[in-house]
């Protein structure tokens, strides 16, 4: 399948820029302004100041959901003012909360391990956000963001990457806008970015698309723009405030077990673990310890040795395709089970569940050509092809491999 990728702002387009006060996203308002766009610049109010006030010598580090938001804030309408763009500040707290902060505590509280960020860019960033510009009444060409991906339209139907047996795509969506892989794949966030729908896409671009993450900072810098000086990461949520999230009640302690359901010692609460997680267990062994699955319904953790994470296929639920567009057969597709781990072959295919599973509709089975290791519910699982995101789904269960 062959795509090309829609073309960029241009001069005299009316472009919003989500800031954030980072580099990506100041460097990206800026791009644009010198390309003779007219930018308006919005940033999303997500902090409710709800949590305690933390000792002086306590370091935060930047994150999305923390006191530092003002700070952040204050540096964007700066930025602004002096670069000639209007800006606004868009208060989305309340789906914030529900939509992320509630989910992280309901999902690690089920066993599962929550991904914040796509949650994020599903219901805020290009949900929420967007509607809070259009209650403003600001009228826009394109949505732009300091992401590192690309949006591509397939030159053919999309029915043909899934096969003839598919059925048809929906009136209108049968070349659908996609994520695809920036160029820059050591930062690329594609992966971040499936769930949200084709329709919104129309009218999202990615500056950066282009650019590596040293040649944005270099330009940052020959701009003087304060950014530049701004440390990189960003976190989710600051250690401390994560703790205080989860004091709205108490943690149920239990057992940690191992395959043979052995005793090997008492575990905090399942909301403090995740797959493949070493450190914090308490517990000795010979040999190294990991989470190799939680289950919610007993409250034990089992633990496993590093040869006992690894998983041959998986279930995936509440799937997403590009354009709404559900395929009816089986196909072969490069598969992600995490940002950080590297594409592997798959075999993807319909999944009917049986009687007495409970998973979310539509359903898929994945079929590693190459097992993968610590596969956690409740991530997400993201196909590709060519570099191009075709959907993705909610890991629901893995199949671990029998020894």
């Amino acid at each position: 399948m062959e795509y090309e990728e829609l073309k960029q702002p241009e001069a005299g387009d009316v472009v919003v820029v989500g800031l954030s006060g980072g580099v990506d996203s100041t460097v990206t308002a800026k791009l644009l302004k010198e390309r003779g766009c007219r930018v308006i610049g919005v940033t999303m109010s997500l902090w409710k100041n709800d949590m305690p006030q933390l000792p002086e010598e306590v370091k935060l580090h930047d994150s999305c959901y923390g006191p530092g938001e003002e700070g952040d804030i204050e540096e964007c309408r700066t930025f602004c003012n002096e670069q000639g763009i209007e800006y606004h500040v868009i208060d989305v707290k309340d789906e914030y909360q529900k939509e992320v902060l509630d989910y992280f505590k309901a999902e690690y509280r089920s066993g599962r391990t929550p991904n914040p960020c796509i949650r994020c860019n599903r219901f805020i960033k290009f949900g929420a956000l967007l509607a809070g510009i259009s209650k403003l009444g600001i009228e826009y060409d394109y949505f732009c963001t300091g992401h590192y991906a690309k949006t591509v339209r397939p030159l053919e139907a999309i029915r043909t990457i899934y096969g003839d047996e598919a059925a048809d795509t929906p009136e209108g969506q049968s070349r659908p806008v996609q994520i695809a892989v920036a160029m820059d794949i050591s930062k690329d966030q594609a992966y971040f970015l499936h769930r949200i729908p084709s329709s919104v896409l129309e009218k999202v671009r990615f500056p950066l698309s282009g650019y590596t993450k040293k040649e944005v900072f270099q330009m940052a810098r020959d701009w003087k723009l304060k950014a530049a000086a701004r440390e990189e990461s960003q976190d989710f949520m600051p250690q401390p405030f994560i703790d205080v999230l989860f004091s709205d009640k108490p943690s149920v302690p239990g057992d940690f077990i191992d395959r043979d359901g052995h005793v090997l010692g008492r575990h905090r609460g399942i909301e403090h673990y995740t797959v493949g997680q070493r450190k914090g267990l308490g517990i000795s062994s010979v040999r190294p310890l990991y989470v190799a699955e939680i289950d919610e319904k007993e409250n034990k953790i089992v633990l496993g040795h590093d040869d006992e994470l690894f998983s041959s296929e998986l279930i995936a639920e509440d799937l997403v395709w590009a354009g709404n567009y559900n395929p009816l057969c089986a196909f072969e597709a490069m598969v992600k089970i995490r940002l950080a781990s590297r594409p592997v072959k798959a075999r993807v295919e319909p999944y009917v569940p049986a009687d007495g599973e409970n998973f979310k509709a539509p359903c898929c089975r994945v079929v590693f050509e190459e097992k993968q290791r610590a596969v956690a519910p409740g991530q997400s699982v993201v196909f590709y092809s060519d570099g191009v995101t075709l959907g993705g789904g909610i890991i629901a269960r893995a199949l671990r491999i029998q020894q």
